[in-house]
């Protein structure tokens, strides 16, 4: 179905290829998961096989690309629609209607599909991928993976022949991402529909590949050969590796089978838990910053109404560009403390509506200093929606948020800027430069730090990455570890990060995991949204759940996770019942 012979990809003239002599055959009805470190091609070879590369990417091609016998070379991607579906890392940017329902249906009619079999396809697909309810929601309104869902089902209604998908699970909370990968599987298996992935988490997805294409060197075999030799693995493979175990296994079933052994080991050992740093007052945000008397906390308003006539709040295109003025602007007022008890931030109460939509109801949240806090949930819950009001871009509906002492909506982003930093699921969001050496030259002006600051940064989380790269030439993870550099630059005290590990290798993820300790070691408060299940057991003192707009669970990471099948790590499922959440873990009790 799809033949690369002797493909190379190269981009700029004079700059080593990112594909480099690639010979592989991809038969028909096969999953087909590409693994390796970001940036070492894997969205390429996809663009390859879509005609993305070089048709619409620019760069030179050379050798051949084939797919169901048509020269990718001669062929552009309007040409290969009706074979191949693309779903990108940004799913965003494929989407050319307003509404659920249209854009399900848009691929299908540029193809000239009958009407009765567009609105078959389209209830199934809605059915299938669990967005029935969404059906006639604006796409803007979505979360992201909400998002992700619609652009999954928007290249599965022409039912093409080739699916090519980017880090299709990244957005996606545990239970859907399993409904997706289900789907997939079914139409691999009673369809005969070829699919190329591509998806960092590997514990979610290396069971159902039939076989398994590391990069950059070319290795393609069945997934338990392949992981046996690739620098990327699973939490399921590490404690394999680390328990000695042959074969190595795959799935948190087979792990269990061999398991006993293990478990004896660790029977009278203690796992070593994170603990919130104490410390008597947040971090200075930047070494520039003035130095004022604490601010005594203003008590929580009951609503937003009853605040309204109050004098100096910022306008509606103030907070609209919240953003900008949070990346790009520095204000001239010193942050406050919190009150003695060391709390952060203070929400109580907290209502949003957004449209017809509760995204929030009666919320109450409390973070401290040197606390790390998971906030998971289904896509949709209201996880983007909380972290958007504490960074003052969201009014509430009713209740209130205090933030070092001030009501983030009406405070002037310049000033809160000082207090909070967030890096938004969409990491283009805060990048503007032409480079990422002008945009750490950027982060170090307006953070106040030292030149370098934010060069050493990109540096720790992005080794490799070139002062003259433009932003847009990275990888979607790449992107994120530059952004979270941008903002970690200004070593806010809270720190407010949607899905931070989007797109990361597992190498990456490391990196920022320690970071991000180092700094709750030092009094700054983290917050996080998140998906990922394997960071919130490493790096989260406590894990919030949310449901419906409402908090279900509020406790110490271990308690909740496990308690919980569906936000349960691996680890904590293969030596249940004992206490054990991660490799690390393990490790050093062995």
């Amino acid at each position: 179905m799809i033949r690369f012979e002797n493909v190379s990809v190269t981009y700029a003239e004079g700059a080593p290829p990112t594909l480099r002599g690639l010979d592989l055959t991809v038969p028909e009805g096969e999953l087909v998961l590409l693994v390796g470190p970001s940036g070492v091609g894997k969205s390429t070879l996809l663009g390859a096989v879509s005609g993305l590369v070089p048709h619409f990417t620019g760069g030179t091609l050379t050798g051949r690309v084939t797919v169901a016998g048509r020269d990718t070379r001669t062929h552009k991607p309007r040409e290969l629609a009706d074979v191949v579906g693309t779903v990108g890392q940004d799913p965003s940017a494929h989407f050319v209607t307003d509404t659920v329902e249209d854009e399900l249906a848009y691929g299908m009619e540029s193809l000239g599909l009958a009407p009765g079999v567009m609105r078959r396809r389209v209830e199934e697909t809605l059915d299938l991928l669990g967005l029935a309810e969404l059906r006639d929601r604006p796409i803007a309104t979505l979360s992201g993976g909400q998002r992700q869902r619609v652009a999954i089902g928007s290249v599965l209604t022409p039912h093409p022949r080739v699916l090519v998908l980017d880090e299709p699970t990244s957005a996606l909370d545990p239970a859907a991402a399993e409904d997706v990968l289900a789907v997939l599987q079914r139409l691999v298996h009673d369809l005969g529909t070829t699919i190329l992935m591509a998806e960092h988490r590997l514990e979610r997805v290396v069971q159902y590949a039939d076989q398994v294409l590391l990069l950059p060197d070319g290795v393609m075999g069945p997934p338990a050969d392949v992981m046996s030799v690739s620098p990327v693995y699973p939490p399921v493979v590490a404690l394999g590796r680390l328990a000695g175990w042959e074969p190595l296994p795959l799935t948190v079933r087979d792990a269990r089978r061999g398991a006993g052994e293990l478990r004896e080991r660790l029977r009278d050992a203690t796992p070593a838990r994170p603990l919130p740093s104490p410390a008597p007052a947040p971090p200075s945000p930047s070494p520039s910053s003035p130095s004022t008397p604490p601010s005594a906390p203003m008590p929580l308003p009951r609503s937003a109404s009853e605040e309204a006539g109050r004098a100096g709040s910022p306008s509606a295109t103030d907070r609209r560009s919240g953003f900008s003025l949070f990346r790009r602007r520095r204000g001239a007022g010193a942050a406050r403390k919190p009150d003695g008890s060391g709390a952060l931030v203070e929400v109580r109460g907290l209502g949003v509506r957004r449209g017809r939509v509760e995204a929030l109801r009666r919320v109450d949240l409390r973070v401290t200093v040197g606390e790390t806090v998971a906030l998971m949930g289904r896509n949709g819950a209201g996880k983007s929606t909380l972290l958007g009001a504490v960074v003052g871009m969201i009014e509430p509906t009713s209740g209130g948020i205090l933030v070092g002492g001030r009501t983030p909506h009406r405070t002037d982003p310049r000033t809160l800027i000082r207090q909070v930093g967030l890096v938004p699921q969409e990491p283009r969001d805060l990048l503007y430069a032409d480079t990422v050496g002008a945009e750490c030259d950027a982060a170090d002006a307006d953070a106040g730090a030292g030149p370098g600051s934010c060069r050493a940064l990109v540096s720790a989380l992005l080794p490799g990455v070139t002062d003259d790269t433009h932003p847009r030439d990275l990888s979607e993870g790449q992107r994120l570890a530059l952004a979270l550099a941008v903002v970690l630059t200004g070593r806010p005290p809270l720190i407010l990060l949607d899905e931070p590990t989007r797109g990361l290798d597992y190498a990456a993820k490391a990196r920022l995991v320690t970071h991000l300790r180092t700094l709750a070691a030092e009094g700054h408060a983290i917050v996080l949204a998140t998906h990922d299940v394997e960071l919130a057991a490493e790096l989260a003192h406590r894990v919030v759940i949310l449901a419906g707009g409402e908090i279900v669970a509020d406790g110490p990471t271990a308690e909740v996770v496990v308690s919980s099948p569906a936000f349960s790590p691996q680890v904590a499922k293969i030596l249940a019942p004992q206490p054990w959440l991660t490799v690390e873990q393990v490790r050093e009790a062995l």
